[in-house]
């Protein structure tokens, strides 16, 4: 039997997983972590670190069972899935150039500015080049060019606050880089698209709730938004998979609309992406994308059949403060209401929580499907009224 490599073994990885089973693949999860969400879901774990490519090219050499390999809802580990599937003759629609505007922050906001989208001014370098950098209009928005999910991001109000936000920012990267951009008020939104051929083949737009500065987190999406508008981040979108010759795969990024009626690409990612927004696509088209993103991965060539679907919301679910996950309440009843597709659990009781500050320390999340959105939010409604973590402070 073919095998799936999922590099990453976190929440985003397990719907991944989850499909690979349901076309008939074995899968094999590869993270540094041996207590990581997501390794339940596999049939084999190697505990060995996405970034020690050399090793990891090694043991799966060394099989001929691998069909592919993926790196789903991670920016982080795509530079492994690149590497390795170049290494072992894989499928692979990954360019460089999109594989650089997904872990490089400031790569991308250059590729946008040649492209003549709107953007924020920035700077990146090394942390005592961006603690040099002036020019700049406060507050600002630092963060490490390649992480995401919340880690080590902040906001600056004045030039007194730039030293230790770099600080913060630097600890997360892998690089060592940072950058600094003005900061964009706005609605936010998600884009989730399917690209074959050079081209965005299926797409959906929808809303992102934000978690409060300074951590930015998602907390909710819900698709689909807008026609205009989901045109225009669509064309927008394509010109950029141009630009970067992403060839076939995922790609979801983030959106910003300013008062002003700007929309700006603020980040990208050439994978499937995460807190639900493929599940989401999927919903919308009345499509399985994370299967379709599967069969892709390994070589197989899928047809585009979309159906008319639903409206769909994605929500997390974490702790407002640190202690030991004792039990979930209302689970039972959550999975028994009509509108909910799926309920995936990333803690058990027993567990350290942190609160919900980073994508990783969320405890679980819920995707919901409707008619309509008045139907939509009274499931979110239920949801919100049924679920209770039960934390106990840790002495």
């Amino acid at each position: 039997m073919s095998s799936l490599v999922v590099l990453g073994g976190a929440d985003g990885a397990i719907t991944t997983l989850q499909a690979a089973c349901r076309v008939g693949l074995r899968t094999v999860c590869v993270d540094m972590r041996a207590d990581a969400p997501a390794i339940p879901y596999a049939d084999e774990f190697l505990n060995i670190s996405t970034r020690d490519v050399d090793r990891l090219a090694a043991v799966l050499s060394a099989r001929d069972d691998i069909a592919g390999v993926v790196s789903p809802a991670s920016d982080v580990n795509l530079p492994a899935q690149y590497a390795l599937t170049e290494r072992l003759g894989l499928p692979s629609g990954l360019s460089p150039g999109a594989l650089k505007a997904s872990v490089d922050k400031g790569f991308f906001r250059a590729i946008c500015d040649q492209l003549g989208m709107p953007g924020p001014r920035f700077v990146q370098g090394t942390p005592a080049e961006v603690k040099a950098a002036t020019g700049l209009a406060y507050p600002l928005i630092v963060k490490p060019t390649d992480s995401s999910g919340g880690r080590g991001i902040s906001v600056c109000h004045s030039p007194a606050d730039l030293d230790a936000a770099v600080d913060e920012a630097v600890g997360p990267s892998a690089t060592g880089i940072v950058i600094a951009e003005e900061y964009l008020a706005g609605d936010h939104y998600a884009a989730e698209a399917i690209v074959a051929d050079g081209k965005i083949v299926l797409f959906a737009l929808g809303s992102r709730m934000l978690t409060p500065a300074p951590h930015f987190v998602t907390l909710q999406h819900q698709m689909p938004s807008a026609p205009e508008l989901t045109a225009t981040v669509r064309a927008m979108l394509d010109e950029a998979c141009t630009a970067l010759g992403y060839h076939w795969g995922s790609l979801n990024a983030d959106v910003l609309v300013t008062p002003d009626g700007d929309v700006v690409l603020i980040e990208l990612g050439a994978r499937l992406g995460g807190n639900g927004s493929a599940e989401l696509l999927g919903l919308v088209h009345g499509i399985d994308v994370t299967e379709m993103f599967v069969r892709m991965s390994v070589g197989e060539t899928v047809e585009l059949q979309a159906k008319a679907g639903a409206h769909a919301l994605f929500r997390a679910f974490g702790v407002d403060r640190p202690g030991k996950l004792v039990a979930l309440h209302g689970m039972e009843e959550i999975r028994a209401l009509p509108e909910v597709v799926e309920l995936v659990l990333a803690a058990s009781p027993g567990e350290h929580v942190e609160p919900y500050h980073q994508a990783g320390a969320k405890i679980g999340y819920v995707v919901l499907s409707a008619a309509d959105t008045d139907r939509l939010h009274t499931a979110l409604h239920l949801v919100q009224g049924l679920l209770y973590a039960q934390v106990t402070e840790v002495p």
